[in-house]
């Protein structure tokens, strides 16, 4: 079979592997779609500490079950959970799987699906890392359920809900599904902001915000922000980019006992950011981070997907086979496309 294997940063390589074998109480299945993400492309660039090469690379997976175990059958519709929680430890025994300190991944710790064939170790089946993809929804919709778990962890932590004013910074794919699920939990008004004019426009024209602000064109994004929200400022700010000048504004442009998600990770090589300590204090400020999902929300996006609350199906603007992986990491790096699929 074909697999997209990492070597060493830069080298990605797609040639061929014997199919694998499922042990005891592991699935195989016959992948049908692994979406890309902008981890896939600094995996590239950078490589990970905890990837081994050489490592099959993908973790936003759906596929169809070849050799079963348990309750799982030839020809079940499966998406599969990217991070793994160990199920066992303090944490996870307080439902707080996110922050696993034994945490692995598929695509980091195990081989992931940028394969025509892969396997499901126990360790996902045994936290209910693997859920049935329900009736009508497509297997590229299914891949999508990955990071809009992830997505619904970083808002159930930032509290969005009703009537909330609600700002998205970053309109890639993540941002696009934080304005669809803000609007799915019942956010007043959501203002999507970039510094890319043209990936702005792109996005807005899908998931249509209140309001598109460049936040690189005339006013300041901070001074935008507080006219759209009359000078009260944001409920909710959500910084759904790696940006240190994001995560700053966005202390400037939250209202008072606003909430504020570091969605978006820094460079590893340069983490810290200036923060008035004294406007989280007299504002009664909260800032939360957001670290990947669980197996339930996992579960409850496939559930917003079928149901219509979070639609996906158009956020996914190509469609490429495995050989042409790489050209699908280089669309997501240089922000030519919203969602990327790739179908073995």
């Amino acid at each position: 079979m074909k697999v997209a294997r990492f070597h060493a940063p830069g080298d990605i390589r797609v040639e061929e592997a014997p199919e694998p074998v499922a042990g005891p109480g592991e699935l195989r299945i016959r992948v049908r779609n692994c979406s890309t993400c902008g981890t896939d492309a600094k995996i590239l660039k950078h490589g990970h500490h905890h990837i081994r090469p050489p490592r099959v690379m993908g973790h936003e997976i759906a596929g169809e079950v070849v050799d079963g175990t348990g309750a799982w059958a030839p020809g079940d519709r499966v998406q599969v959970i990217a991070a793994i929680p160990c199920g066992t430890c303090g944490e996870c025994r307080r439902g707080r799987m996110t922050v696993c300190p034994n945490q692995e991944s598929m695509g980091y710790h195990y081989d992931g699906g940028f394969a025509e064939y892969m396997v499901v170790p126990a360790k996902v089946l045994a936290v209910d890392g693997v859920n049935r993809i329900p009736d009508g929804v497509g297997f590229a919709e299914a891949s999508v359920a990955e990071p809009l778990a992830c997505v619904l962890n970083g808002q159930e932590l930032a509290r969005v809900g009703e009537g909330d004013d609600v700002v998205i910074m970053g309109s890639g794919p993540i941002g696009c599904l934080h304005v669809r699920l803000a609007r799915s939990r019942g956010a007043g008004r959501v203002f999507l902001l970039d510094v890319n004019a043209e990936r702005l426009e792109t996005a807005a024209a899908l998931v249509r915000p209140d309001a598109a602000v460049h936040a690189e064109g005339g006013d300041s994004a901070v001074e935008q922000v507080l006219k759209l929200t009359e000078g009260r400022g944001a409920d909710v700010v959500v910084t759904a980019a790696a940006s240190g000048a994001a995560q700053e504004q966005a202390l400037l442009m939250a209202a008072r006992q606003g909430r504020i998600s570091f969605f978006g990770g820094l460079p590893k090589d340069d983490p810290i950011i200036r923060c008035d300590s004294n406007l989280v204090h007299y504002r009664e400020l909260t800032i939360v981070g957001a670290n990947g999902s669980s197996p339930a929300h996992n579960a409850q996006a496939l559930r917003l997907i079928a149901g219509g609350a979070v639609p996906v199906a158009d956020l996914i603007t190509h469609r490429l086979p495995l050989p042409e992986v790489l050209d699908g990491i280089g669309i997501v790096s240089r922000g030519e496309a919203i969602k990327v699929t790739v179908e073995p």
